[in-house]
């Protein structure tokens, strides 16, 4: 009863914090707009670049980046303070998966702004900063030699969510020496959130197979099309 209990305190928690969704709060207070109705239409962090600069972008990079790594460790803190047995350690990190996928859950649907937000890349990887540093920095380095190819944001984040799996269960059986049963089960629990990732990206995917999607970096010789 005690674990349920502090599975729902963290799940309210995080989701309240996921939809503190920090592209539209600091566009709208710097620029008076909806960051949801410029570019692509997306409250997320290359929209909020392109559209409004570096300075909201930055504030947007911080706030995404802070609110994934307070949701995992204010469950953390819950389940410790209740004693729910799942608090952190290389043995015990269920409440930490759950925090994250419920910071995701609000960043893309968030309760303060009718439910429309962005697409949760930052949100989960900071979450994995707490959960696990070594998930963290592999995800990250993932995310940068794919953007560095391919010169697309869309897919180094499409590319990076479907790794999460595969490299939760390699660095917790690997790296932690966790039980290969235990190291499956954080495998299952990151799916929800690769997934959800990378379903929001579904337009991005549709126009990356049609050619249309825009690049991060715009080619001097051609232009591009599409939105990310």
């Amino acid at each position: 009863m005690i674990k349920l209990l502090a599975i729902l305190i963290a799940a309210v928690i995080s989701y309240l914090l996921g939809s503190l969704c920090f592209a539209i709060i600091f566009v709208r207070i710097i620029k008076g707009q909806d960051i949801r109705t410029m570019g692509s239409k997306n409250a997320g962090l290359t929209n909020v670049l392109r559209c409004c600069g570096s300075s909201c972008a930055v504030l947007t990079l911080v706030g995404d980046l802070c609110k994934g790594v307070l949701a995992v460790s204010l469950s953390r803190t819950i389940a410790s303070a209740l004693n729910a047995g799942l608090q952190y350690d290389n043995n015990t990190r269920y409440i930490g998966y759950i925090a994250a996928f419920f910071a995701i859950l609000g960043h893309v649907f968030p309760l303060y702004f009718n439910f429309r937000g962005g697409k949760g890349v930052l949100v989960g990887v900071a979450s994995f900063i707490f959960i696990d540093w070594k998930m963290f920095v592999i995800l990250l380095i993932i995310f940068a030699a794919v953007l560095i190819f391919s010169n697309y944001v869309s897919l180094a984040s499409i590319t990076a969510s479907a790794c999460c799996p595969v490299i939760t269960f390699l660095t917790s059986w690997l790296g932690d020496g966790c039980t290969l049963g235990r190291s499956a089960l954080y495998m299952l629990l990151s799916v929800p959130m690769a997934a959800m990732v990378i379903w929001m990206h579904r337009s991005n995917i549709n126009r990356l197979l049609n050619g249309t999607e825009r690049k991060f970096r715009k080619s001097k010789t051609s232009g591009s099309s599409g939105k990310k």
